[in-house]
């Protein structure tokens, strides 16, 4: 991520994209077939709630079985976590049922409700997170051992009910596998957010702490609906002025509706604040004085937020200050900050997203190069926050060569929701699989089966602390996220938070049931659209490997652009496009990043003629005339996947059109309006690579392809008009 001349321009642009997303109606009863002969009308939602609809049940036996349990809602004496549980059961059932039902704290000897059991015996192996949901006495009882996992359970059972299961032998228990599940902001004390598509921040800095919108206590809702229990407010590049007494009044006035559901409050910090804001001479993190400041300034912020989450890091990066600046190490940093919050339960999260300005080096390898060496440095209170892949959030990325090899410092991982790389607001794509082929990769560090998933949930190396991170895609946009499917993208990222072993399958049909339809036919074509689109978008923009093209507000093709302040801000660095062939050798021969990985995932990668085609120009540099594994040449490979990724979108197209009948028609209206403009994108994007690499190749178009209709220059004519250079 770096700071862009045209981040402003365009997120000013952003805020005026047309936002007319609605929630459907979903009258259709469960397991039964809609009339596909008329669409449903509209209620008038405009996705403002996300997943949690709450739809009446219309089918009369599920009905039937859900009221055996609503004559009371039963709540003990409890906190605030424990009352927004009821409240929002309260509310579910109200609306699921039609029904008014009480919360009472005089439940005992009373059957045919729902009750909320705190377990008290130290023998229970539940997590203090985790819930149960069982069938007790003539009532339901949700159990667990924190108010949070009360309300985990919560929101697990109207789950349940709106997807309108049965309840007969109902017996459900869930525990989180990673103790700290989050989302990561990066909004701007002006409103605006770097790498935002849906609008303006949620944070109104200039209302608070007198004004607290109530738009934040229903993104709280919608992340304990999740179980995602923290949140950084704002972007990692960050502001020295989120360290002022005035900010953190202001962040204490949120941080107090988050508190209710279970969530703490995190903020990025700017290294150099001890000298920007502080007034001292240095910020190097062995000077007492910087030391001194950062302690009394994190006991400032405890005295207004008491349940405050801790400070996520970036430093030394895209020129961002650190403790390199002084002559120190990462360690330094953040073990002085950690120092700082030893009397607290607070946490430091360092980022390791670094690499340096060196036209010799390979990107891929420099945070490899920088944190390996500091393994069991950092103080236990630090996790040391990996980005999936080494380069940047790319539509397909190797994991990162990190995980694996820091046995000793707990590794957290940071995916993007927000679709930086991936069309922005105006093209579908289910980032589920991007999270789930991480998170199965094999580091090989123990021997087969020592996956990401193992590394992060902590249970490969034994971490105490464990952590996984989701770059926010939500703005104030009505519907939260702009384009109305990609609030599947925070959905799944939530669950897979909660359980890494979901599919992204199973994500994406109970995401299609709770916020569009439960149709069944209608739900196959959405769930295939998406399962699919992932591929589909790398086809016509990054096919075998080939890395992104590196441009200011990282989205419209620009295969060409050579020209940067250093050189891997360019998009030849990535490429290497010659008359040879394309592709990164990073094998002996090249930058040698393989040796980064085990002997196991090396061999996997090592030979080109082996080497799985996703990642063939990840790796190598691959002549235009080779044969590949498909009988076709390279050039040949590479053409076939510009033109069928960007004719698949039609196919896109036509499965939300068979959907269409189960859909509220705004909704409906809304996404199908969205793919029109990913069509068009995508040939754009098809024919920048195509004209572009023929340069290269002098090859013509494969028959059985039609020659892009434009010039190369009339191209980089339209892309420029894009940039509004």
């Amino acid at each position: 991520m770096t700071k862009s001349p045209f981040l402003m321009l365009f997120s000013c642009l952003l805020i005026g994209f047309k936002l007319l997303a609605a929630d459907p109606s979903g009258a259709e009863a469960s397991g039964a077939e809609a009339s596909d002969a008329e669409p449903l009308a509209s209620d008038g939602n405009d996705g403002y709630r996300l997943w949690l609809n709450y739809e009446p049940v219309r089918n009369a036996s599920v009905k039937s079985e859900y009221l055996k349990y609503a004559a009371f809602i039963g709540r003990p004496a409890s906190g605030e976590i424990m009352q927004s549980a009821s409240q929002e059961l309260q509310l579910g059932l109200g609306k699921l049922l039609g029904k008014s039902v009480n919360i009472t704290n005089s439940f005992a000897g009373k059957s045919g409700g729902i009750v909320f059991k705190i377990e008290t015996s130290a023998d229970t192996a539940q997590p203090v997170e985790g819930y149960r949901i069982q069938l007790s006495g003539g009532n339901m009882i949700i159990s667990s051992k924190s108010e949070q996992g009360i309300l985990y359970g919560t929101f697990a059972l109207l789950r349940h009910m709106q997807m309108q299961l049965p309840v007969k032998g109902l017996n459900l228990a869930s525990s989180p596998r990673v103790r700290y599940r989050m989302l990561n902001h990066w909004d701007n004390p002006d409103g605006t957010i770097e790498r935002g598509y849906a609008g303006q921040s949620l944070w109104k800095w200039y209302e608070l702490p007198e004004r607290v919108d109530p738009r934040y206590a229903d993104y709280a809702r919608a992340n304990a609906s999740l179980g995602i229990n923290g949140t950084v407010l704002n972007n990692v590049n960050a502001s020295a002025r989120f360290m002022s007494q005035e900010y953190i009044v202001k962040v204490a006035a949120v941080a107090n509706v988050m508190r209710k559901y279970g969530i703490k409050t995190y903020l990025s910090v700017y290294f150099a604040a001890p000298k920007t804001l502080g007034g001292l001479k240095t910020s190097d993190p062995l000077d007492p004085q910087v030391r001194a400041w950062w302690k009394e300034k994190v006991a400032q912020i405890y005295k207004e937020i008491p349940d405050f989450g801790g400070f996520l890091v970036k430093a030394n990066s895209e020129g961002e200050p650190g403790p390199q600046d002084y002559g120190r190490i990462h360690a330094d940093g953040a073990n002085m900050l950690a120092e700082a919050f030893k009397p607290y339960d607070g946490i430091v999260i360092w980022r390791a997203f670094v690499y340096k300005a060196d036209p010799n080096a390979d990107r891929f390898k420099a945070a490899h190069e920088e944190f390996v060496p500091l393994d069991g440095k950092f103080d236990p209170k630090v996790i040391v926050q990996v980005k999936n892949g080494p380069i940047d959030f790319q539509p397909r990325e190797p994991f990162s060569p990190l995980f694996g090899n820091m046995p000793k410092t707990p590794l957290g991982i940071e995916f993007q929701i927000t679709q930086e790389y991936l069309g922005f607001a105006t093209h579908a794509v289910y980032e589920a699989p991007i999270f789930e082929e991480c998170l199965d990769s094999d580091t090989y560090v123990n021997g087969a089966g020592s996956t990401v998933a193992k590394i992060v949930d902590g249970s490969l190396h034994g971490y105490e602390r464990t952590l996984i991170a989701g770059v926010a895609n939500t703005g104030n946009s009505r519907n939260w996220t702009g384009h109305p499917l990609a609030q599947a993208n925070w959905y799944a990222f939530g669950r897979l938070s909660w359980d890494h072993q979901l599919t992204s399958e199973q994500i994406a049909r109970e995401w299609i049931a709770l916020t569009l339809t439960q149709n069944p036919k209608a739900s196959g074509h959405i769930t295939a659209l998406m399962l699919r689109s992932r591929e589909i978008y790398v086809d016509y923009n990054t096919p075998l490997g080939l890395s992104r093209p590196w441009m200011g507000v990282h989205f419209a093709p620009e295969p060409w652009q050579n020209k940067g302040s250093r050189p891997d801000w360019t998009a030849v660095y990535y490429h290497r496009a010659d008359s040879i062939g394309l592709g990164f050798d990073r094998t002996a021969s090249g930058s040698n990043a393989l040796a980064q990985y085990r002997p196991e995932v090396q061999k996997q990668w090592n030979n080109p003629d082996q080497t799985p085609l996703p990642y063939l120009l990840w790796f190598h540099h691959v002549r235009w005339d080779k044969k590949l594994s498909t009988g076709r040449t390279l050039w040949e490979e590479l053409c076939t996947r510009f033109y069928t990724g960007a004719d698949s979108v039609v196919w896109m197209q036509q499965q939300w059109d068979l959907a269409k009948p189960s859909l509220d028609p705004q909704i409906y209206t809304d996404v199908a309006e969205r793919l029109k403009v990913q069509r068009r994108e995508a040939i754009w994007w098809r024919d920048a690579w195509v004209l572009y690499l023929q340069t290269f190749t002098k090859q013509p178009v494969p028959a059985g392809f039609e020659p892009p209709k434009q010039t190369l220059e009339e191209v980089k004519k339209s892309v420029n008009v894009y940039l509004m250079r």
